[in-house]
């Protein structure tokens, strides 16, 4: 008892001198260097790809309407089926990125985020285009899961949030990027389709200059280019034994634990569970949240309810600077406001404005001279919904779970993001038929308000804390909101 009662102060202590002090685990340097930077530019494409590949088909399925004659079920295919293969890519690169290395997993998917691209570009039918979106689904899934991880495993603990939240930044710049060709009507569909494999070209150029996962490589008994590949992002002078031989203790517990706490196995670990329950929780509620009803199909919701296509398209386009402009200033605050206190903050904004929104269709306020009312309301619930929960979704995921089953808990919050995304995708149009849009925009404000209950009783505050800082929560139990 006494051992476990010094170190879990001893995990306290480290984590205050990061909170207090700014330096990692071991007190090395938090300032960045070159490569760290281009892990992040990396990461930024990544996200870029996935926010406008995803993006695109907003405006695009305006076009694909007329060229392949779809009605509302065919489109909710077209749009779902990149989400069917982000689960297949979230699955498989849990495996590759495990057994192969952070590093050649996202090598595999920059080439594959080319070649699904092209394939789109292409597609001589809907049927087509369908399939070659699963295929650029799997490099999109395939991103999410290992990117944040990779970046996260890259970064000193003080900077890891802002560091790991450029793949969100990236995001907001990819929908601004498809909303702003959507709403120009300048370029034929498969132009803008095709443009993406530019930046993916980019991604894998960039991306075979950097190294490998360090604490990948101490996994692998690599522990000699693990302080390469450490030496490659600190500073000059940095403690490097220090960082080091707490990943390596790290490690060594976690083999002493036996394989049954590794991997897909080790999820199932009872210590390990409210990590996965978090995780997932929240991969849902950022779904749940609305978001992906808004940037998929605000265009087809607004052109049913009377708006011309221009005006549609311009809406989506404010909706996407929106969208931009809240990851910029939650990349700037995060680690100082913190990821709980910020979500809490900002989700009761986000259900209010859809209860309005809802509102005024029911009572018949969303003619014309209602215009400026539901953009209001479409803006304000993107400035909420942007700027909290969204922020949680994939940077959750890159910390809390343990270095052992790390790669097999971001695969799974992946899938279960993706997976709640396509539901949604394939039942937005046909609730709306259903029930209307003013209804539909109730049951997803009753979501926002489930989500921040949830976050209020299940996420603890994992700002300022080292990822073997959090760990060491988890295997003590003390993974509450209360503990942290």
């Amino acid at each position: 008892m006494a051992a476990e009662t010094d170190r879990t102060d001893q995990t306290d202590e480290t984590d205050q001198s990061q909170q207090t002090e700014g330096d990692g685990a071991s007190g090395v340097s938090q300032a960045l260097t070159g490569r760290m930077l281009m892990a992040a530019v990396v990461s930024a494409i990544s996200a870029l790809l996935y926010g406008y590949d995803t993006g695109i088909i907003s405006g695009a399925l305006l076009q694909i309407r007329r060229d392949f004659e779809t009605g509302n079920g065919m489109e909710q295919v077209i749009a779902a089926s990149i989400l069917f293969g982000a689960v297949l890519g979230a699955f498989t690169c849990s495996q590759l990125s495990e057994r192969q290395g952070r590093r050649k997993t996202i090598l595999i998917v920059s080439g594959v985020f080319v070649l699904g691209t092209l394939l789109c570009s292409v597609a001589p039918n809907a049927t087509a285009l369908s399939l070659a979106r699963i295929v650029l689904g799997f490099a999109v899934g395939g991103a999410t899961q290992v990117v944040p991880m990779y970046v996260a495993e890259l970064a000193p603990a003080r900077k890891r949030g802002r560091l790991v939240l450029t793949f969100q930044l990236g995001i907001g710049v990819g929908i601004v990027l498809a909303t702003l060709v959507g709403a120009s009507e300048a370029s034929p569909w498969r132009v803008s389709v095709g443009a993406a494999a530019v930046p993916a070209a980019i991604m894998l150029v960039l991306m075979l200059r950097l190294p490998e996962s360090p604490r990948w490589l101490v996994k692998a008994d690599r522990r000699d280019d693990a302080r390469e590949a450490l030496r490659g992002v600190r500073e000059d002078g940095s403690d490097l034994d220090a960082e080091l031989d707490e990943i390596v203790g790290l490690e060594e517990e976690e083999r002493s634990a036996g394989r049954e706490n590794r991997g897909w196995r080790g999820l199932r670990k009872p210590w390990v569970r409210p990590a996965l329950v978090v995780g997932c929780g929240i991969a849902v509620f950022t779904q749940l949240s609305g978001i992906e009803m808004i940037i998929y199909y605000a265009p087809t919701i607004l052109t049913d309810n009377g708006f011309s296509e221009s005006a549609a398209l311009r809406v989506s386009l404010a909706l996407g600077v929106t969208y931009l402009v809240m990851m910029i200033v939650g990349l700037t605050i995060v680690d100082k406001v913190g990821r709980r206190r910020l979500t809490l903050i900002m989700v009761p904004g986000a259900a209010l404005a859809l209860a309005v929104l809802g509102t005024l269709f029911v009572t018949g306020h969303s003619g014309r001279g209602d215009i400026g009312l539901i953009v209001a309301c479409l803006v304000v619930f993107m400035f909420f919904n942007a700027g909290g929960l969204q922020l949680m979704g994939w940077l959750t995921g890159s910390e809390i779970y343990p270095l052992g089953v790390r790669s097999a808990g971001t695969s799974a919050q992946s899938m279960t993001l993706w997976a709640t995304n396509m539901l949604i995708t394939l039942t937005v149009l046909t609730m709306i038929e259903g029930i209307g849009v003013g209804p539909t925009m109730w049951v997803y404000a009753g979501f926002n308000v489930a989500a921040w209950i949830f976050v209020f009783l299940r996420m603890p505050e994992l700002t300022g804390h080292s990822l073997e800082g959090i760990e060491s929560r988890l295997r003590e139990g003390r993974f509450k909101p209360k503990d942290f």
